[in-house]
């Protein structure tokens, strides 16, 4: 459904909403195009780690960099904290995995609405977790990108472009973080075609399949438990099955099985060609990381 468009309209007067993993890749990618936002909006500054030190997010320090202004809202409730947004004309506003729920008076705010990139071909996978699902659960027909109009329902609005993403089968489940870059500089590209065409009344919107929706929610810890023997690991379907679950939640946390009551997270792990389950690393509960091979001994002398 993509139509390539190829302008350089740096004229466009829109703001920024983004978080993370896609909202920095996706700037780069209108960079590129020659299209920049007056002002960036991104989450909080947020205490990180053990020292709980004050961090940016790495939205603000690309914009920082760029010489783009930032701005950090922690709440759409008061109307007059958001004087920055809310006394400029604004052609658009564009929204990239953004944390906050924007209220309708806000999405009313800007002359041609809100653009959404949003990583699936929806109606499909409507949801906090569209990539990681789709590697959990195979759903390859579903991997792409969508740029749509917002509206006040979840992933709702009507589509203005999509473009499938089909990935090498050889090299399928692909892991998190390299899904998350792909589909990011995808939706980026094609935003940077869709953003011009939108604002010169060049595209038509299409309202989504409403009874074609599916919906994924945020993935959880319980989501990232194997049920495996470490002494027999599986074959065949269920293997295949752990593998997604593996590469599904790389990055964003750790599988992890149950033996002898204690957890292991898995750290390191490949589906063979013959189709078994294989662990490299381990981290045993109350243990340093170690080969699998190491745990086996450990258990296996007790």
């Amino acid at each position: 459904m993509s139509t390539k468009i190829n302008y350089m309209n740096t004229d466009i007067t829109f703001a920024y909403f983004g978080g993370e993993p896609l909202g920095t890749p996706v700037l780069e990618e209108l960079k590129k195009a020659g299209l920049l936002p007056s002002l960036i909006v991104c989450n909080p500054d947020r205490p990180v780690g053990r020292t709980q030190e004050l961090t940016a997010p790495p939205l603000k320090v690309w914009a920082e960099k760029e010489g783009i202004e930032v701005f950090q809202p922690t709440s759409y409730k008061n109307q007059a904290e958001l004087h920055r947004l809310t006394e400029q004309d604004w052609d658009v506003f564009v929204v990239v995995a953004y944390n906050f729920i924007l209220p309708k008076w806000f999405l009313e705010l800007p002359k041609k609405g809100v653009l959404n990139v949003h990583p699936s071909l929806l109606p499909s996978l409507r949801g906090a977790s569209p990539i990681r699902t789709a590697i959990k659960d195979n759903l390859v027909h579903d991997i792409g990108v969508t740029v749509m109009l917002l509206d006040e329902e979840m992933d709702h609005g009507p589509i203005l472009e999509q473009e499938h993403f089909a990935p090498n089968a050889n090299k399928w489940p692909l892991p998190g973080p390299l899904l998350d870059e792909f589909l990011a500089k995808m939706g980026g590209r094609l935003l940077a075609d869709v953003l011009p065409a939108w604002v010169n009344d060049e595209l038509l919107p299409q309202e989504q399949d409403h009874e074609m929706a599916t919906y994924c929610g945020k993935l959880t810890k319980q989501d990232s438990e194997l049920n495996i023997n470490p002494l027999k690991l599986p074959v065949g379907k269920y293997a295949t099955i752990c593998w997604h679950t593996i590469q599904a939640f790389e990055g964003i946390g750790q599988t992890f099985f149950i033996h002898n009551e204690k957890r292991v997270k898995i750290t390191k792990a490949e589906l063979t060609n013959g189709g078994s389950l294989r662990l490299l690393r381990v981290v045993p509960e109350g243990k340093a990381e170690m080969d699998f091979s190491q745990y086996l001994q450990s258990i296996e002398l007790r």
